[in-house]
């Protein structure tokens, strides 16, 4: 919080361009998250939701335009020391690896927190995930679907971000699971914890997430509040494909 009782901004990203080669995917996208604020980033497949995410990872070097976190510019820096300044991705298609246990992943990736009162230790993961608790001894390729995504959230957990990014963090997943992962970013959410999200399930996302930013063609075309976005279903149809 700042003097004036508002959240102090944590990312904002003005005039993005970015893209693969001669391809470009963005143009001139912006958006902000403050502090403790969760933003759902919304549009159909192939819209440049991957590709923003990327570019504020630095996975992409962008041609144009800003991306500042925590006061300090990052766009173009290499993706291990925006890493270390606290974003963390739980990335589509989960990536663990195989050879390695669930404590091993945690154990691994483990950094510990100078912002957080409470630091998130492998032993209070398990205590987040009682599922991983039980498996902690298996290997990644030893898991299923469901098991692996709750690991992928655990292993960017434990680096303790200021910022989780989750690119589509419920894909393909059993109904039962999924409801697990949700409550998972719910108990994320009462914890104050900065999230930006993509998710298909704009439902869930509305009961979620404080703001919305919908991409189109590689384009922001509205931006606005959960109740907003929640009242007007003509924007479902028109940017989502619902």
């Amino acid at each position: 919080m700042n003097a004036a009782g508002q959240s102090a901004e944590l990312l904002k990203v003005e005039g993005l361009c970015s893209g693969y080669g001669r391809s470009q995917v963005l143009f001139g996208v912006g958006l902000q998250v403050a502090e403790g604020e969760i933003v759902g980033l919304l549009g159909r497949n192939g819209m440049g939701k991957t590709t923003l995410v990327r570019s504020i990872l630095g996975l992409i070097k962008p041609t144009a335009g800003t991306v500042v976190f925590d006061g300090q510019p990052i766009a173009g820096m290499p993706a291990h020391r925006i890493a270390r300044q606290g974003v963390a991705v739980v990335p589509e298609g989960r990536q663990v690896f195989g050879n390695l246990s669930v404590l091993e992943h945690l154990t691994a990736f483990s950094r510990g927190s100078t912002h957080a009162p409470r630091a998130w230790t492998p032993e209070r993961l398990f205590e987040l995930f009682p599922r991983l608790a039980e498996r902690r001894s298996n290997m990644g390729g030893q898991l299923s679907g469901g098991e692996q995504q709750m690991l992928a959230i655990a292993r960017a957990l434990v680096t303790n971000p200021r910022l989780l990014i989750l690119d589509e963090a419920t894909e393909g997943l059993a109904p039962l699971v999924r409801e697990e992962v949700w409550q998972v970013l719910a108990t994320l959410r009462k914890a104050g914890h900065a999230m930006l999200v993509i998710d298909k399930y704009v439902h869930r996302l509305i009961e979620l997430a404080d703001r919305h930013v919908i991409l189109e063609k590689g384009k922001v075309v509205w931006t606005g509040s959960s109740v907003q976005l929640d009242a007007d279903r003509s924007l479902w149809s028109r940017h989502l494909g619902l």
